[in-house]
Parts: C-alpha cells; structure tokens; sequence
C-alpha cells in the first residue's frame, strides 16, 4: 500500500518534496482530480479541517456572530456595483453563462462567489432599517472560487479553497475598528491557541489592501522553507460598499445614515497547511491534540493465541477514555499488520498519543504510552491511564505550539542595505525588517531585485522606530516606516 509507505525525504533538506509527499502518504489530499487547480480533499484532512470550522465557529457565536448560507452564484449587476472591489477581482472569477441540456444561455452572467460582499450587501439593504438593527454580525462557512493564475498546491493555494467570512456591520467608524480589533484576537484565540501555529498581524501598505477597503490587516506565518502564508484577514471596509448597495439606517434622530462595515476571512484549508507545515517532522504529521481526528489511538499487541484477550482489554480502555474523558480514541483492531507497521502508520497520521497493549502490559496491569512529539515512551498502571492520557495531550498541545513559536522567531531578521536584504531572503528567507519610503513603485522594485520579496506592511503593536535620518533601503529617500519584507505563497 503505497500511501502508507513512509517519507524519503526529510523535512529540512527538501520542504516542497516533504510537502507534497506528506499530503500523499498521510492521505490528506488527491491532485488526481480532472480539473486543473482543483483537488479532493480526502477524510484524515476533512476531520481535522470541521474541527477548526468548529473551533472558529465557537468563538466567533460567543462574541456575537450569527451563521447564515448566501448562494453560491452573484449576479453580474451585484458583483459590478462597487467598482474598485470588481477591479480588484475581475481576473479572478469564474462566470457561469450557461445551463440546461440546451446549453440555455443565462440572462445575465452568474460569478462563482470569490467572496461574498456583493452577494450579501444587497440583502442586508433590506433588513437594516433602523439603529435598532445593528449592529449586524454575520458569519457563513464554505467555498469560494478563485482562477488563481499562479502553481496551484493542495491547501496552499488552489482554484476552490474552505474558509470563513464574517460580515459586520455597525452604525459607527469606532464600533467597526473595534471588531477589527476583536477578528485578530479570535486569529490568536484560534490559530495560535488551538491549532498552534505562531504568525505576527500586519497592516498591509495602501496599494496592497483588499479592494474596497480602508485598512487592511493580516496575519502571516513562516513556513519552514522561509516563505510567508498569509493566515486571516480582516478590514476595515470604506462606506462605498454602503452606498453602492443602499444600506443605511435611521439613528436616533431620525436621520438616515450609511453604515460602516467589516469583513473577517480565516481560510481554514490555507490554515491547515500551516498546521501541517509547523509541525510535522520526518515521520509524518502531528497534529495539535484539539483538532487531531484521533487523539489517541490503541494499537493491541498479540497473537493468534492471545488476541481475544488483549482485544477485550483494549476495548475496556477505549471505552473508559472515550466515557470519562470524551477522547477521540481509535483501537486498531485490523488483521495482516504488525504493531510496528501500525506505529508507523499512525506516526504519519499525527495522532498525538499512542497506548500500546500486550499480554505482559495485562498481566503487569498497566499499559505503555508513546508521545507522537517527543517519541518518548513509558509504562503506566491501567488505573491511572485516563488522567495520564489527559496530562499527555495537554503536554502535547503545550509543546508543539512552543516549539513553533520558538522556531517562529528565529525566522526574524533586519537589513539596511538591499545588499543584505536579497542575500537573507536567498539564503535564509523567514521575515526581514527594513527602512521602506512608503511608495509603491519602491516595493515593486524590491519585489524585481529580490525575487518575490513583498513589503507585508508595518507590525500592528509593534513600537515604530525613530526614523529621523534613516533612508529607504532601495531608493534612498527619507523613510516613512519600518516594514517586513518576506517572499511569499
């Protein structure tokens, strides 16, 4: 079984080849689809992927967001009434303009949903009448179509990718900055805390913001061959959306006032190849123990004499771990496999914690247990297995995400000169802090002269430098910031 084979490159020597062999053998995802861009994504990913969907969703309803389903499809009239957001996305939509066994050409062209603005806007022009309306925070999961131009990669980037979009709606500028304040703790409370995955919040410059927007921010991580993945994004949308599509309402003077609105983007497949970049090592994934399918699997060790007994055993622990602690246990009870293929097998998986149980371990009345992270193993009594396991994987959780913020911020670097700047993203990439003027044709040239290298923006809490006499690493001219520069997905 080839899929089950494991890896023959190591992480630090070659990530793409480790990336894409990951993908393949742990059965994440299947490129093989007949649709160039497009993939299957397979069950061990899926389970992983509902149950950041669950964990975004839970902190999202607990701070006042409620779900919806808007359709798939946006009329041509909808998608083009906000012009600088249609410019920012006309190369990207897919249209439909046929349907029917007649190949019926459509009345007015339908735009596969790149996100949601312009289907929902129109909508909520019809529910907002009066201040008592707001504010409006609403959420929808699902898919959204983008014809991305660039090397498609399983989760990294493809032409349909899952994720979550919240749209809020206040009767004030400082209402809407405060949730944009309050999407970036929901990034940390999810992505760092939950999922593990370290990243720093940037306001992106002015000719690199969403369209349509005043203020863009966005979380970016590092992944482990130096290139930047940006993570969610939030922002601070002007008033033209608004107008556009007539949503107002009337305050309590009876005045009729347009709305300010914000929009919240986690793209949780995107998300998830950080998840398995951050973590995973030469065996295989590890998956961080609150969004692992498995949290503990049992792996029974016997032969053909002495397998009912181990059987019955192992089940009891099953049982008890799922009962008390509400574990996610898998027993791998399968015939035609050795223990040691199954260690393998799940080592490559992720599963955070593995209990094995054999003859010996009955009769000593304890069982062994192995943590994925570390490897390291030990025995324990049956009778304490239940709160062992539960330390285990808070241990796990703990680990994980402080090993990858430690690898994080060995990923940060600065530069004065465009010198140093092209050798460090060469040699080393990972997050560059530099002296920038602030103009666009500036980051163009950066981006020429270093290979991809994009200007990420100035980080939010980050204390701006004195940059009286400090000069713009390309051009030379006054600086009006310092910035990060990082090549990216």
């Amino acid at each position: 079984m080839a899929e089950q084979e494991g890896l023959t490159v190591k992480k630090a020597d070659n990530f793409s080849e480790w990336y894409t062999q990951v993908v393949e053998k742990a059965e994440l995802s299947d490129i093989r689809y007949n649709v160039k861009g497009f993939v299957v994504f397979r069950p061990w990913a899926v389970m992983s992927m509902e149950l950041m969907y669950d964990a975004l969703e839970r902190e999202l309803q607990a701070k006042g967001h409620k779900p919806v389903w808007f359709p798939a499809v946006i009329p041509e009239s909808n998608f083009s009434k906000e012009a600088e957001h249609v410019k920012g996305f006309a190369a990207e939509v897919f249209w439909i303009t046929e349907a029917g066994s007649q190949n019926e050409k459509l009345e007015e062209r339908l735009a596969l949903r790149p996100t949601s603005e312009t289907a929902m806007y129109g909508m909520y022009s019809l529910w907002i009448r009066s201040w008592r309306d707001l504010p409006l925070k609403l959420y929808q999961r699902g898919q959204v179509w983008r014809y991305e131009g660039k090397a498609t990669r399983p989760f990294i980037r493809s032409r349909e990718f899952y994720w979550i979009e919240s749209h809020d709606v206040f009767a004030t500028r400082g209402e809407a900055e405060a949730q944009v304040t309050e999407d970036m703790e929901t990034t940390r409370a999810t992505v760092h805390d939950k999922f593990g995955v370290p990243f720093l919040f940037f306001q992106r410059p002015e000719h690199d913001k969403f369209a349509g927007a005043i203020h863009t921010y966005a979380a970016d991580t590092i992944m482990p061959d130096g290139r930047v993945l940006q993570l969610p994004s939030t922002h601070l949308l002007s008033q033209d959306f608004a107008k556009s599509f007539g949503v107002k309402f009337k305050d309590k003077d009876e005045k009729e006032q347009y709305v300010w609105q914000t929009c919240y983007g986690p793209a949780v497949s995107r998300i998830f190849a950080a998840v398995v970049s951050a973590h995973g090592d030469d065996k295989g994934l590890i998956i961080p123990p609150e969004i692992a399918p498995t949290q503990i699997v049992i792996v029974p060790i016997h032969n053909d004499q002495t397998r009912d007994a181990v059987l019955v055993e192992a089940r009891k622990i099953k049982a008890d771990l799922e009962k008390r602690g509400g574990f996610r246990v898998e027993l791998d009870e399968r015939d035609g496999y050795t223990p040691g293929w199954k260690f393998n097998y799940w080592e490559l998986k992720g599963v955070p914690l593995r209990i094995e149980i054999g003859p010996r371990d009955i009769e000593a009345k304890q069982v062994v247990m192995v943590r994925r992270d570390t490897g390291e193993k030990k025995g324990v009594p049956v009778a304490k297995a239940f709160v062992l396991a539960k330390a285990a994987l808070r241990n796990v959780q703990r680990e994980l995400t402080k090993r990858a913020d430690k690898g994080f911020k060995q990923q940060m670097r600065k530069a004065t000169t465009m010198r140093a700047l092209k050798e460090i993203l060469r040699e080393k990439g990972g997050m560059v802090k530099v002296a920038w003027c602030g103009e666009a044709d500036c980051a163009d040239m950066i981006r020429a002269e270093t290979d991809g290298g994009t200007v990420r923006g100035t980080l939010l809490g980050e204390k701006q430098a004195d940059l009286a006499g400090r000069k713009c690493v390309y051009c030379k001219k006054p600086a009006a910031a310092e910035v990060y520069v990082a090549r990216q997905y």
